[in-house]
C-alpha cells in the first residue's frame, strides 16, 4: 500500500476512536443509580466572568453510593456552583449547607431506567453515525487516491480494510452499549 493509502487509514482508525470515547464520555454522564463524580461533568459555573468547568472549582467527592459532596475552594461562589447544578438539568436537588453541597442522588424508578436506557440507545446511534461517516469519508478519500494513480487492487484492498476497522468500532460500541444498558437495568 502506498504511504497515501496508509495516512487514509490511520486517520479513518483515528477518528472512529474519537467517536468511541465520546460514546464512553457520554455514558459517563448517564448515571445508573450509584453516586459519582462523573454526573457532574460537562457542568459550568460562572466563575469571576468565566464559564469554568465545575471540577475546577470545588473537590468532588461521593461518601456513599446515594451521595456527592462538592466542596468549593472558594467558598465565596458556592451560590453560583449550586446554581450551576440546578441549571445543568440533572434531576438533582443541590442543599446548599453553606460550606458544601450536597446532593442526594435518588434511586432510580424503572421509568427513570427505560429512559436512560433510550438515552443510552440514542448516544450509541449517534456513534455509530461518526462510524459510519468516517467510513464514507475515508472511502471517498480511496477513490480520489484510485484517479490520482493508486491501482485499482490497491484501492479495493484499502476499502476491504477500512469496512474491518468500520466493523471492529461498531462492534466495540455494541459491547459498550449491551454494558451499559446491563449497568442502568441492574436494581
Amino acid at each position: 500500500m502506498t504511504d497515501d493509502a496508509i495516512l487514509c487509514l490511520e486517520e479513518a482508525e483515528e477518528n472512529m476512536q474519537q467517536a468511541l470515547h465520546h460514546l464512553e464520555r457520554e455514558f459517563q454522564k448517564i448515571r445508573a443509580g450509584k453516586a459519582s463524580p462523573s454526573m457532574l461533568n460537562g457542568v459550568r459555573v460562572e466563575y469571576y466572568g468565566v464559564s469554568t468547568p465545575i471540577e475546577q472549582t470545588a473537590s468532588i467527592n461521593t461518601p456513599d453510593p446515594r451521595q456527592i459532596i462538592i466542596q468549593p475552594f472558594d467558598k465565596s461562589i458556592i451560590h453560583e456552583i449550586e446554581k450551576a447544578i440546578q441549571n445543568a438539568n440533572l434531576g438533582f436537588n443541590p442543599q446548599n449547607e453553606g460550606e458544601i453541597i450536597r446532593i442526594n442522588v435518588p434511586p432510580l424508578t424503572e421509568e427513570r431506567r427505560v429512559e436512560l436506557v433510550k438515552k443510552a440507545k440514542s448516544v450509541t446511534e449517534e456513534s455509530k453515525v461518526g462510524v459510519r461517516n468516517t467510513r464514507r469519508s475515508a472511502n471517498e478519500e480511496a477513490k480520489k487516491l484510485e484517479k490520482e494513480g493508486m491501482p485499482e487492487d490497491d484501492t479495493k484492498h484499502l476499502m476491504d480494510k477500512i469496512q474491518k476497522l468500520t466493523d471492529k468500532h461498531i462492534e466495540k460500541i455494541d459491547e459498550l452499549f449491551d454494558l451499559k444498558e446491563k449497568d442502568i437495568m441492574t436494581v
